[in-house]
């Protein structure tokens, strides 16, 4: 996460890019940082709650205390101790809703570091640990907080035992790494992909893909080449077929056209990764829109406005 310094502005802004997670075989555990951006402008607002939103989700998304930014905020205002606040909340949003591409994991992660950002020594009484900590308690999981927080190619678990605090690890992805984003028209709700889910897998599934999730950390950071290989998943997408037909129909063209392609999340948007992907209009396919992506390097960004 990259902070500036909280100073006495009135305003602050904070910026949060998209993220696509599991990657294929790295279920609720892989994230990817990508450059697509939803920010928030906040102040006090001496009483009351304000929401302005411009962008995706304009006349649709609720403006009261029910938006999740605001939920996020308050959650964070809570675990500081903190009063909350009147506030007011621009939205500016460009990141497809239900789509895969972390939405939910960015307002979260946006409202946490709004109320800190906006609370006298707001670092030092929610430290960094205590923002992943909390966003992955309101998400459910840690694998798209966490490239939201980090920035890059990063690799998240929870502990096992009670109370564990989740952790996360960052990749230094290949430098000629790219992608495209296949973002779907249609949503999804996460809720719908993971009730497509079974309760178990084969055993031979279960170790294929943990094979193929050792082989993905290679290939994302040292040889591209083997992506097609490292991508392959037996673990959630192939049951995620029946939800998202058109997803799946794009997937397999893909791959069988030797495209390294995955689900972005539990989808329906698709992620193509390579050193050297062809036009996105060449991959273009009815309900999707194809657009070059770059990666994120630098997660969450606070900005003090004055």
């Amino acid at each position: 996460m990259n902070e500036a310094a909280s100073g006495d502005g009135p305003r602050v802004r904070v910026r949060v890019p998209a993220s696509s997670a599991n990657l294929g075989p790295g279920y609720d555990s892989f994230g990817l940082a990508l450059a697509l951006f939803d920010e928030v402008i906040a102040r006090r607002n001496g009483s009351g709650l304000r929401i302005e939103v411009s962008g995706v989700g304009a006349g649709t998304v609720p403006t009261d205390g029910r938006h999740l930014v605001a939920r996020a905020a308050a959650a964070a205002f809570d675990a500081m101790d903190e009063p909350e606040p009147g506030m007011l909340l621009q939205c500016t949003n460009a990141m497809p809703h239900g789509s895969g591409l972390g939405s939910s994991a960015a307002a979260i992660v946006a409202g946490i570091l709004v109320a800190r950002a906006l609370t006298p020594n707001g670092e030092q009484r929610l430290p960094d640990q205590e923002v992943f900590t909390l966003a992955t308690r309101m998400e459910g999981h840690p694998d798209n907080v966490a490239p939201v927080l980090f920035g890059g190619i990063t690799i998240a678990w929870c502990p096992a035992g009670p109370g564990s605090a989740p952790r996360s690890v960052r990749l230094r992805a290949h430098p000629d790494l790219r992608a495209i984003a296949l973002v779907a028209e249609r949503s999804c709700a996460t809720e719908d992909a993971r009730a497509a889910l079974p309760a178990t897998v084969p055993h031979a599934d279960a170790a294929a893909n943990s094979a193929r999730a050792g082989l993905l950390v290679y290939a994302l950071t040292t040889d591209p080449d083997l992506l097609l290989d490292a991508t392959d998943d037996r673990l959630h997408q192939p049951y995620r077929a029946a939800v998202m037909p058109e997803s799946f129909a794009l997937l397999h063209r893909l791959r069988s056209a030797g495209i390294a392609a995955v689900l972005s999340g539990a989808g329906p948007s698709v992620l193509a990764l390579g050193t050297h992907l062809p036009d996105p209009d060449s991959l273009r396919a009815a309900g999707f829109r194809a657009t070059r992506v770059e990666l994120w390097q630098s997660g969450a960004t606070v900005e003090v406005l004055g």
